[in-house]
């Protein structure tokens, strides 16, 4: 019986060497429908890995408020007139205090300062961004240190002159010498390095999507050291504002820049303790700190893994066009290896009815077919995962989009093209083995 099989196996395999560029141009809709069911899992799988990633950068469950110059709406032919402008305290620790003790869900609360400023160590110098946090901020942000220490209950209270630098700012600056203890000059003031963060790979993708910038060339220092040693914005007067006003008029620059010195923080997040919540607390927060900051709107919220599940969600809308290309690609390359197939049988007519008057069984023509529908399909389906593979590497490296090739991919697309073979080959090697042998001898 296996003897009978195999050599039912090698005619099938004469016959598509003895009609390779037809059996090519059969194959070709199997090879386009693998690759593309290839290519799609690739870049749907990268796309996850990427949300995956995202998320631990902004973190989970949180809610993220920034300072927002406030918006405001009038008619023109009011324009004219002079309008008593609402005064607002900005976003400050004590907006954070207060969200802290109304929620019970919030789990880690991180007021964040930025202070734009210059880097000088040995002989170097570069501009950058000083960043004033408190511990929760590693919690909430997955920081991890590489070397080092985080700052002690001491250096918070006392708002020490110590820092923690970022990777790659540790390779700019301290290539050739220990960091650690090493001293910092930011801005006027000088801090010792008291750790070096693990570098944190974020993708130009990341930073825009999330409005994140590059922690690796951040350097942390304790909120209070940045409250004490460099400017607190929440004791800016409203005389010092009239005099900035005054000579803003003068030189002619805009009022904004003023404006926006009253916030005495420039990022506060929120880490809440469900999901589920996450919704409802932001409008909660919204209505606090409206009746906070007296009515006006100089913040925003934003809920970053809401963002992401919406991107997440287009994503998979876009992979679910793509399978559906890449399964009318596949039915069409079925039909058209039935076609063939069909066509084939035609043409050997003759050479059906010799196997079957010496003794060829029905069974061993279905065979015979079968197989040769299923050599094709299969060999386009190896074709296809290799043309699947280059596209995924093409894709990636043009479009500069992620993309992972998984083993069970290949193995689902090497199943569908086998399995496609046997579903479109089954008709025509029944109809081959259904033909009178008499009239397939006569056959001209």
């Amino acid at each position: 019986m296996n003897e009978r099989v195999y050599f039912n196996f090698q005619i099938a395999l004469e016959a598509i060497q003895a009609n390779k560029f037809r059996s090519l141009l059969t194959a070709l809709g199997i090879i386009f429908g693998v690759a593309a069911v290839i290519a799609m899992l690739a870049i749907g799988s990268g796309a996850k890995q990427e949300i995956l990633e995202q998320i631990k950068l902004v973190g989970v469950n949180n809610i993220v408020i920034t300072p927002l110059k406030e918006q405001s709406e009038q008619k023109v032919e009011d324009t004219q007139k002079e309008e008593k402008k609402k005064f607002s305290p900005g976003l400050n620790l004590l907006d954070a205090k207060s969200i802290k003790e109304i929620l019970p869900d919030v789990v880690s609360i991180s007021p964040e300062i930025i202070v734009e400023t210059n880097f000088v160590a040995d002989g170097l110098s570069r501009t950058g961004k000083l960043i004033g946090v408190e511990p929760d901020f590693f919690k909430i942000t997955n920081f991890k240190l590489e070397k080092g220490k985080m700052f002690n209950i001491e250096q918070l209270r006392t708002g020490a002159q110590v820092c923690i630098i970022g990777k790659n700012l540790q390779a700019k600056f301290f290539s050739k010498q220990e960091a650690i203890g090493s001293y910092l000059k930011c801005g006027s003031v000088w801090l010792q390095i008291v750790g070096i963060l693990e570098e944190r790979k974020i993708s130009k993708n990341s930073m825009q999507n999330l409005g994140i910038r590059d922690y690796n060339m951040d350097v942390y220092t304790p909120l209070k050291t940045v409250l004490i040693r460099y400017k607190n914005r929440s004791l800016v007067t409203k005389a010092m504002l009239n005099a900035a006003a005054m000579v803003n008029e003068e030189t002619g620059e805009s009022e904004e820049k003023v404006e926006e010195s009253i916030h005495q923080i420039d990022r506060l997040v929120i880490q809440m303790a469900n999901t589920e919540k996450l919704e409802a607390s932001s409008e909660v927060i919204s209505r606090l700190l409206q009746r906070r900051h007296f009515t006006v709107t100089d913040f925003e919220i934003t809920v970053p893994i809401l963002l992401l599940k919406q991107q997440q969600r287009t994503k998979d809308i876009f992979n679910l066009v793509l399978g559906a290309i890449a399964g009318i690609s596949l039915l069409v390359g079925g039909i058209g290896i039935m076609n063939i197939m069909l066509a084939s049988v035609l043409e050997r007519i003759k050479e059906i009815g010799i196997r079957l008057s010496i003794g060829a069984t029905k069974k061993d023509i279905v065979q015979q077919f079968v197989f040769e529908s299923v050599l094709i399909s299969l060999g386009g389906g190896i074709a296809g995962i290799i043309l699947g593979i280059i596209l995924s590497k093409v894709v990636s490296a043009v479009a500069d989009i992620p993309t992972i090739i998984s083993i069970w991919s290949i193995v689902i697309s090497f199943g569908v093209s086998a399995l496609t073979g046997l579903i479109f080959g089954i008709t025509p090697a029944k109809n081959a083995a259904h033909q009178d042998p008499i009239k397939s001898l006569r056959y001209e």
